[in-house]
């Protein structure tokens, strides 16, 4: 069985990587899962690209092993792309509740409430070799919180094609049709040649 290690401490992201990728013959570990990988990355890039290559790189110089790191940003059209690359702190340092009211207010005379979700992947093989993967969901963002599933702006983000939050959905749902389910299936034929 082939091996990857996720370079994250968030539980709800590997969860979902897992769930998204089990039919792969590949095993999933995340920081915590591995002795000796406490170590934090700042996450100060001016894209997701970059925050994405940062920490796939402070796990690549760590571990012999094959590395999948990720970000994440929503993009709203009435607030020129806000939260964006600044998502998971956009009103204070991983805050997700205080993140969507802040959004919520943020958009409260806004008319149009477009949005999308864009997830960067970078893995970085066995070989060292940096391949950049991204899958994006476009959506609404909703007036009120609705659903008790998901993490981040779950439950404020309506898809396109949908009338209900993603944390209105099961994990079976949301991982056929969000962001980092599309960019993982945009990854899936790397990760079975790895």
């Amino acid at each position: 069985m082939k091996k990857i290690v996720l370079s994250t401490d968030n539980k709800n992201k590997l969860r979902e990587i897992r769930e998204i990728l089990e039919d792969l013959d590949i095993e999933i570990f995340g920081k915590s899962d591995i002795e000796g990988l406490d170590f934090e990355v700042v996450e100060d890039g001016d894209t997701l690209y970059d925050n994405a290559l940062k920490k796939a790189d402070a796990m690549a110089k760590r571990v012999d092993l094959a590395v999948l790191a990720d970000d994440t940003g929503l993009f709203v059209n009435a607030l020129k792309g806000e939260p964006g690359v600044h998502s998971a702190r956009y009103a204070s340092e991983h805050d997700d509740k205080k993140n969507r009211e802040k959004l919520l207010n943020n958009l409260k005379d806004k008319e149009d409430r477009s949005a999308y979700f864009k997830t960067q992947i970078i893995l970085i093989d066995s070989e060292k070799n940096i391949i950049p993967i991204e899958g994006v969901c476009k959506g609404r963002i909703s007036k009120v919180e609705r659903g008790d599933n998901g993490f981040g702006y779950d439950s404020i983000f309506i898809p396109d094609g949908f009338d209900k939050t993603f944390a209105e959905m099961s994990h079976e749902e949301k991982n056929q049709i969000s962001h980092r389910a599309r960019a993982l299936k945009n990854l899936r034929e790397k990760l079975e040649n790895l």
